[in-house]
């Protein structure tokens, strides 16, 4: 959500943004939001001139009766009874006005990032950055749930009948595998400076409305029914939800915390044979990094928390690729998005496994997570988020990039302390 002020000192450039975006239909949201806050000041000022008011002719009423002036203390009287009931009409009035701006404040794309490439769609999407050479072997590679399944690591029948569609049990060397690169990726982030947290796996409407858009939380939550809970789709929400309403001392930041958790997503629609198998289900695992820091700092940390996440993938002999995303695939309140994309010997090209995203202060002014800097002087902090890495998808990279002519798979140095010493499962 973007800064009011802005918006009224700058309507042509908040427009020029959402053209950017490619929501021509959200246009009109700008003048109506100008003209409603107009109209919520000016009853707001009302309201704080008859308090003012009320608060002379008290004041008077007190002096009327200290001097024995009765009649004229209670026609005084009287006149506030009347004001206080206009006070309280005008404050109802203010309170619907107020909602009705932030309503629609919510609904405006947070500004984004001149660096940011102007596109409709993910197909315009830009490649930054390869790292690792892409290797397609001389032997055919099986779609993933095939060489799962011939290692005896996944059972989707049974899933389907337990569960439905999305869901999977893994077993044996591949669950273990899983858990493995869970384990690593939590030691790889706090032996680079992060805490590690374990977040609350449900969250309240509030914090879900403050860090991601209505259209995102349609498309994703799973509402839990009869209580205002809902199933995270990503620890990232607990996890900026853990500075709700908090003032932080400039000297305490930045906040840098990875978590892991279980998430739990709709993923509404029909798909393709590349995004069944373990690539799009409901139930995963994930280890997330998120930052709380100074709006000059985000840029760098943006930069870092993207970094971060390809060089966990090199260490498993995983080539990648950094894609920026343009305007119209970001999300209303990314400043900025860039996709990590790993690739598939198998398809011969990179798929997404991770997403780093500079949020600005649009979460923090939903979530009200301020900073208290020099002065006493408060402002809105900066919040970024990544992921480290998603197993199941890592999953379908990790076994294409390590497969061996004989189906077994390696596994790399780095992972081995974690999977017993084995280097190979087969």
């Amino acid at each position: 959500m973007i800064d009011i002020k802005f918006l009224r000192e700058n309507p042509d450039a908040v427009k020029e943004n959402i053209k950017k975006k490619f929501q021509e239909h959200k246009l009109e949201l700008v003048d109506k939001v100008i003209e409603l806050d107009a109209l919520n000041r000016a009853v707001k000022q009302q309201a704080d001139d008859l308090r003012s008011n009320r608060n002379k002719i008290s004041k008077q009423i007190g002096a009327l009766m200290a001097q024995g002036k009765k009649e004229e203390g209670m026609a005084l009287k009287e006149e506030v009874t009347k004001q206080a009931e206009q006070l309280a009409q005008l404050e109802e009035k203010e309170g619907k006005l107020g909602e009705e701006v932030t309503e629609i404040m919510m609904q405006i794309p947070q500004m984004i990032d001149p660096e940011v490439p102007i596109g409709k769609d993910d197909s315009q999407n830009v490649e930054v950055e390869r790292f690792g050479d892409p290797f397609v072997p001389d032997f055919e590679i099986p779609y993933h749930t095939d060489i799962m399944e011939k290692l005896n690591g996944i059972d989707l029948d049974s899933a389907r009948k337990v569960a439905g569609n999305g869901f999977y049990y893994l077993m044996g060397d591949i669950a273990r595998l899983h858990s493995a690169v869970i384990s690593y990726a939590r030691d790889f982030m706090i032996d680079r400076g992060f805490t590690y947290c374990v977040p609350p796996f449900m969250i309240r409407s509030n914090v879900v409305t403050g860090v991601m858009s209505f259209a995102e939380m349609d498309s994703m939550m799973y509402k839990i029914e009869g209580e205002d809970l809902y199933l995270i789709g990503t620890s990232e929400h607990s996890m900026i939800g853990k500075f709700i309403d908090t003032i932080n001392k400039e000297a305490d930041l930045p906040k840098t915390l990875t978590s892991y958790s279980p998430c739990f997503r709709k993923e509404k629609g029909a798909h393709g044979i590349e995004e069944r198998g373990v690539y799009r289900i409901h139930q995963f695992e994930k280890q997330e990094m998120i930052v709380v820091c100074k709006p000059e700092d985000s840029k760098m940390w943006f930069d870092k928390l993207w970094q971060n996440t390809v060089d966990l993938f090199r260490s498993m002999d995983i080539p990648v690729r950094t894609l920026e995303c343009c305007s119209g695939d970001l999300a209303d309140l990314k400043v900025r998005s860039l996709d990590v994309e790993a690739w598939s010997p198998r398809q011969k090209k990179y798929f997404e496994v991770g997403s780093c995203s500079n949020l600005g202060d649009a979460q923090a002014r939903r979530l009200k997570i301020r900073v208290s800097g020099e002065g006493g002087k408060k402002y809105f902090a900066h919040t970024l988020n990544n992921t480290v890495v998603a197993p199941p998808r890592m999953l379908i990279a990790f076994l294409e990039n390590n497969l061996n002519a004989d189906g077994s798979v390696r596994i790399p140095e780095a992972l081995r302390p974690y999977m017993g010493g084995k280097d190979k499962i087969g």
